[in-house]
């Protein structure tokens, strides 16, 4: 959990996922004993010398500037959110002077209660859960009835018992929630309770092991999830998360049925 090796093992997953055929690299006679590009072609591409890359693959703490964060960035073809995360690593993106979110900002929490009927709930970068609403409530579990450290929507995907079996695409619920702390981390690493808290996932759950290891960097703020109610049976809901410019360490978590189905199963829940 240093940035630095991070930072490290980050660069050579990326090198070793490319095809250099792709990138209309010359063939080489010698053999290649590993997948993805070489260290000398990576520099090639990025502009820098071969050492330079050997060191920062070796986690010996440079810190490149953003103009070389940049070339590695073409180089190595990262995503728009996976180009964030490296400038996060390496330390060039302006950070918030703000400290993390711990409470919920009073407008905000009263946008959750005004939300009504749709469920929705507050929470900061380590999905800390800070303000939600009855039919929240009612579709996932009642969050005052958990100790404060439980209120983490993860922990609860993860490790509690009866959410942990609610979502029927249990993995890529897993797999996305995996890719956002990353990104998270990158952007706080001086957040120790976000360090913790992946630590114990890490530990706890060898699914968030595994998912952890691989690297994904993908930040999904829209899409649709199939939870598996014990009450009310299958809902499909499209969510939406929003981040308002007033508090940008606070996110807004929307549901809505996905379908007619869906929306008389959470009618139903909601008269409850």
């Amino acid at each position: 959990m240093e940035p630095a090796r991070e930072l490290a093992a980050f660069l050579r997953t990326r090198r070793e996922r490319l095809d250099p055929r792709d990138l209309g690299l010359p063939s080489r006679r010698q053999a290649r004993r590993t997948p993805g590009l070489r260290r000398e072609e990576v520099a090639e591409l990025a502009g820098v010398s071969v050492d330079y890359i050997v060191r920062l693959e070796q986690g010996r703490g440079l810190r490149p500037s953003a103009d070389v964060v940049e070339a590695l960035a073409r180089a190595l073809r990262l995503s728009p959110v996976e180009r964030a995360y490296l400038y996060d690593l390496a330390q060039q993106r302006p950070r918030d002077a703000g400290r993390p979110a711990t409470t919920a900002a009073p407008p905000l929490a009263h946008l959750v209660t005004d939300l009504s009927p749709l469920p929705a709930m507050l929470m900061n970068h380590r999905y800390d859960i800070l303000a939600w609403n009855r039919e929240m409530t009612r579709l996932l579990l009642d969050f005052d009835t958990l100790p404060p450290a439980q209120r983490n929507s993860m922990w609860l995907c993860l490790l509690h018992p009866e959410i942990r079996e609610f979502y029927v695409d249990r993995e890529r619920v897993v797999r996305e929630g995996v890719a956002h702390l990353r990104a998270a981390w990158a952007a706080h690493p001086e957040d120790r309770a976000l360090t913790d808290l992946i630590a114990e996932f890490i530990t706890r759950d060898e699914e968030f092991a595994r998912l952890w290891a691989e690297r994904d960097i993908e930040v999904n703020g829209r899409g649709r999830k199939v939870i598996r109610h014990p009450d009310a049976g299958a809902i499909a809901v499209n969510f939406e998360v929003l981040m308002p410019l007033q508090d940008p360490d606070q996110r807004l978590l929307i549901f809505r049925a996905a379908d007619d189905e869906s929306q008389s199963a959470l009618d139903r829940l909601c008269a409850c």
